[in-house]
């Protein structure tokens, strides 16, 4: 799916976490269920899972039971498996492993079977297979193991495939593939794991049919990934990062570092509910660190997010663009009670966003809804309405379907964060200050119940998004209703808008 920047529509082990250097004191992770402080939290430091650098290694020996796999022998794991009854263990001594030279040559595990690494153990597609593990079979765990040089298609993934239910990826390194590094099932847990230098996305969480539940992302590293530049390749196309998000329903993302990744670091697209962002480190990222985009309720919370944004920002503002590109990009997403999840809000709170390009932008592209040839997520319709075909003239004018047929910015709760900005450390003089909630005039399709400036005036003012009881130390500006209201901070509180009650700003702190 295409993002949507402007007022356009566009065609259970212990995890190694290790202390990052940085300015302020070191802040305490809340657990999932406290609730905030009163004031926003001074610290930028966090730790992160550094596991890229030094992975936990595996059992020397094979245990007791295992079946042990020869790197000397091609093909020896996916035979061995193949032969094996279910809920075996393998154990993959150190050295390269080789699948049969054929592109189409992988591992298909059975029910319950884990796959252990020995110290220097590598699975390795030597630029020739497209796939390490598939099939369907559910609870396979792979363990230790460096899964590297395979060759998956464009959105498709190495390891995993299929999306199968159930699986758990711990202390893996997945590098240096094309494609997607894994894919995703429900239920599935990643942790402590490495997923680098991967063509398009370090994690792709999607699967056809229904959609992916109960999913933990903690504590990985998660870096580099989209090194073939598929934006470049395919202009809009809405398909890189370090992980994306298709339909899943609960996600706890906690305690990764998400770093270094062209494009986006985490992106949430088309009907993502009930998610909980929380502990990570977001930094570096040549985009956005997170978009949450078409989706539904969300927790993102005691984040350190910091110097994002600064390739895809900078490209923008030197073209022109006024549009307020932000680090953190909510497009039409919001809290809805209709929708079952542990909240009925997208709350951001308690976070450090320290030197990004810009700060959180709310929107809502007017034309884009269920049914309109606007809508770039094809096919797809809200989680409150199931036929496409119901979101039409006349009916899409009046209630229910006037706001069920649309994914509506609303509920969206901002506080007690921190926002700091020195310019000098960013390198820019202008457009690189703001914090935004807008939508464009509505125009397209000549039915649309949404013409002219109705979004704009309910995202704005009517949809319950609020700033509140936060610190701006920088130069900050305000961007509200459309690209071309700019305000200061006295503007932004002041009537209509009545934003960032509690907060305070500083401008000349920030440098």
């Amino acid at each position: 799916m295409v993002i949507k920047w402007r007022n356009r529509a566009l065609p259970a082990a212990p995890l190694a976490l290790v202390l990052l250097a940085a300015t302020g004191c070191v802040s305490t992770p809340g657990t999932s269920e406290e609730e905030p402080t009163a004031q926003p939290s001074t610290s930028v430091a966090r730790s992160v899972a550094r596991v890229c650098a030094k992975p936990a290694a595996g059992p020397a020996k094979a245990p007791a039971g295992a079946v042990t796999v020869d790197p000397a022998v091609a093909g020896d794991l996916a035979a061995k498996t193949k032969s094996s009854p279910p809920n075996t263990t393998f154990w993959l001594g150190p050295g390269k492993h080789r699948l049969e030279p054929d592109r189409f040559a992988q591992v298909i595990p059975k029910e319950g079977n884990s796959y252990l690494g020995a110290p220097g153990a590598v699975l390795d597609g030597g630029k020739t297979n497209q796939y390490a593990f598939g099939g369907t079979a559910r609870n396979v765990t792979i363990r230790y193991l460096t899964v590297q040089g395979f060759v998956a298609p464009q959105n498709e993934g190495v390891v995993n495939h299929d999306s199968a239910d159930g699986w758990v990826i711990e202390h893996a390194t997945i590098q240096n593939n094309s494609g997607a590094g894994l894919m995703a099932g429900a239920r599935q847990q990643v942790r402590a794991s490495c997923l680098r230098g991967n063509g398009q996305y370090g994690m792709n969480a999607y699967k056809t049919g229904d959609p992916v539940s109960g999913l933990v992302v903690e504590g990985n590293e998660i870096a580099a990934n989209n090194t073939d530049d598929w934006e470049r390749q395919r202009p809009g196309c809405g398909c890189t990062g370090g992980v994306k998000f298709w339909a899943v329903n609960g996600a706890d993302v906690r305690g990764n570092w998400v770093h270094d990744n062209r494009g986006t670091g985490l992106w949430a697209d088309t009907n993502n509910n009930d998610f909980r962002i929380e502990d990570n480190v977001l930094e570096a990222n040549d985009g956005a660190a997170l978009i949450y985009e078409t989706s539904y309720n969300a927790v993102i919370r005691n984040n350190t997010i910091r110097r994002n944004n600064w390739v895809e920002g900078r490209k923008a503002a030197d073209r022109g663009d006024t549009f307020p590109f932000a680090t953190v990009y909510l497009s039409e997403s919001g809290g809805e009670p209709q929708v079952r999840a542990r909240t009925d809000k997208i709350e951001i709170y308690r976070n450090v966003l320290e030197n990004n390009w810009s700060g959180i932008t709310l929107w809502e592209n007017a034309d884009r809804f269920c049914n309109s040839p606007a809508n770039t997520s094809t096919g797809d319709c809200t989680l409150l309405v199931q036929r496409s075909d119901r979101c039409a003239n006349p009916a899409i004018a009046t209630a229910p379907l006037y706001t069920d047929c649309r994914w509506k910015t609303q509920r969206v709760d901002i506080h007690n964060n921190r926002f700091v900005l020195d310019t000098s450390v960013v390198d820019c003089t202008v457009k690189c200050d703001r914090m935004g909630v807008l939508a464009n005039y509505g125009s397209y399709p000549d039915w649309s119940p949404y013409h002219g400036e109705r979004v704009a005036e309910a995202i704005t003012l009517k949809q319950h998004n609020r700033w509140h009881d936060n610190v701006y130390l920088g130069p900050w500006k305000f961007v509200a209703h459309d690209p071309s209201r700019v305000l200061d901070f006295g503007q932004w509180q002041g009537t209509p808008y009545q934003q960032d009650a509690g907060s305070t700003f500083r401008a000349r702190d920030g440098g």
